[in-house]
């Protein structure tokens, strides 16, 4: 008796915020600016390293290949359980329209914020930097988005090899999200068809989805850790001199990303009669790592996890909508950002856009986002952006160099949008449960999958206070 009263007095003193995520995460945010100036600093450069350096690439090189490792089971395992799962949800395909169209409705008003920010701070005129690269990756076009829907194999998986200067070869395996997700829809699609014969198939595949939640689990916790590399290493390589040469550019941007954040996601929740405070305590994990992971994708098991969790979404809804959601809800990567720097290299080249172009910018960012799913997202929204208007692709690659520092706010924006609208959805639909929507989070909305399933009436605030304690 003595030892168990022992143990818990010893583990009773660590103070709660080591142990809650959150303030992990800003911690390892100022461990790596600290690191990363200091790699800096010390002569670390993307040519010539050091080994401090050196280290904060690995170490966040590392934490993101642990994260896109478990993309492809993680994605075909989730979709085909979202598509199962809506068997259990009453009017399915009015959820699915009601997600949709509010996908575009916040794509549109992020735009006009783009547009206007554009027009407003004026990016590209009088920057002083000389056009010196240009841009020789692929460009996003229709034709390329429809071609490739069709997948070249089971898993959507592709391989290249390329050949160093001392003759050694280097074989890279790649993925195409998008043909995964379409993959993944047929197959859960055929399971439904098939009735009883399937019901093995989809608790095989309901199981497997389990096991990968539980080891991105154990990867996110380990989060703090991959901050501080990723963190470090961009302020190694890039410091604040890249940023300030284009820092009307660069400020424009994460204005419209606050505006957008802060101003218009508020208001949506407030005009559904819920809590801008609670939405917020909610998806801020999500938020957190999506700004220092830069992946949608690597952040959806924790997106769908608060939107569940937290903000009160059903089970059997969220497990549609978020992963539709991680692939082609991006109002940072296809809304703001396409729209201010497309206006950037208009007035770069000197070009002026009339009202017809502002209109297809429009019209490109609310239906392009779907282009850019399995790629390198902005990069190839903004390029078929810019196809689109005749614009210079050129102009991409005086932005290729700040784009790492930009995506930290590009993708946080996406995760917090992602969450968003299901929940909107759910309100409006009467599916929301508003208890657990506003249960007290005490600081700490960051809960353990394990604790979730043996605690699954936590709508208080005992409720998560005992989640955590079983975690722990």
């Amino acid at each position: 008796m003595s030892t168990s009263t022992s143990t818990q007095t010893g583990a009773r003193r660590l103070p709660k915020w080591a142990t809650a995520f959150g303030p992990q995460i800003i911690a390892a945010l100022v461990v790596g600016v600290a690191l990363g100036l200091l790699a800096k600093y010390t002569g670390h450069t993307a040519k010539t390293p050091n080994a401090l350096g050196d280290t904060l690439k690995t170490i966040g090189s590392s934490y993101v290949s642990l994260l896109q490792t478990a993309v492809v089971p993680l994605i075909f395992t989730a979709v085909v359980s979202s598509i199962a799962n809506l068997r259990q949800v009453s009017n399915a395909a009015r959820l699915a329209w009601n997600t949709l169209l509010w996908f575009a409705i916040t794509a549109f008003v992020s735009v006009l914020i783009g547009i206007g920010l554009g027009v407003v701070f004026q990016p590209g005129a009088s920057t002083g930097i000389t056009q010196e690269a240009k841009y020789t990756g692929k460009t996003g076009d229709w034709w390329a988005f429809l071609t490739g829907l069709f997948p070249k194999n089971f898993l959507g998986l592709g391989a290249s090899s390329t050949v160093a200067d001392g003759g050694a070869v280097t074989t890279s395996v790649s993925f195409n999200v998008l043909q995964i997700l379409v993959i993944a829809i047929a197959v859960g699609v055929a399971a439904l068809k098939v009735g009883a014969k399937a019901e093995p198939f989809l608790n095989l595949n309901a199981s497997a989805l389990a096991v990968i939640q539980k080891v991105l689990w154990w990867i996110i916790r380990i989060a703090p850790l991959g901050t501080v590399g990723l963190i470090g290493n961009a302020v190694a390589v890039y410091g604040w001199d890249t940023i300030g040469a284009l820092g009307k550019f660069t400020g424009a941007i994460y204005v419209g990303l606050v505006l957008v954040l802060f101003v218009l996601y508020p208001v949506l929740v407030k005009s559904h009669g819920l809590s801008v405070k609670q939405y917020f305590s909610g998806v801020w994990p999500a938020v957190q790592l999506a700004f220092v992971s830069r992946s949608s994708i690597g952040t959806l098991p924790l997106t769908q996890r608060v939107t569940e969790r937290n903000l009160g979404v059903p089970s059997g809804y969220a497990s549609f909508a978020v992963p539709l959601g991680a692939t082609t809800k991006m109002d940072g990567c296809a809304a703001i950002y396409p729209a201010v720097a497309a206006i950037f290299v208009a007035q770069f080249f000197g070009i002026n856009l009339d009202f017809s172009q502002y209109l297809l910018i429009v019209l490109v960012s609310v239906l392009g986002s779907a282009a850019t799913a399995g790629t390198t997202g902005a990069v190839v929204m903004l390029t078929l952006t810019l196809s689109t208007l005749g614009l210079p692709l050129a102009g991409v690659g005086l932005l290729l160099a700040i784009d790492p520092i930009l995506d930290m706010g590009r993708t946080a924006v996406n995760v917090a949008g992602q969450a968003l609208v299901p929940t909107i959805v759910a309100k409006r639909q009467g599916i929301l449960d508003e208890a657990l929507y506003n249960a007290p989070r005490h600081g700490d909305p960051f809960n353990d999958e394990s604790s979730a399933e043996s605690a699954p009436e936590a709508s208080s605030a005992e409720a998560h206070d005992g989640e955590l304690a079983a975690s722990r």
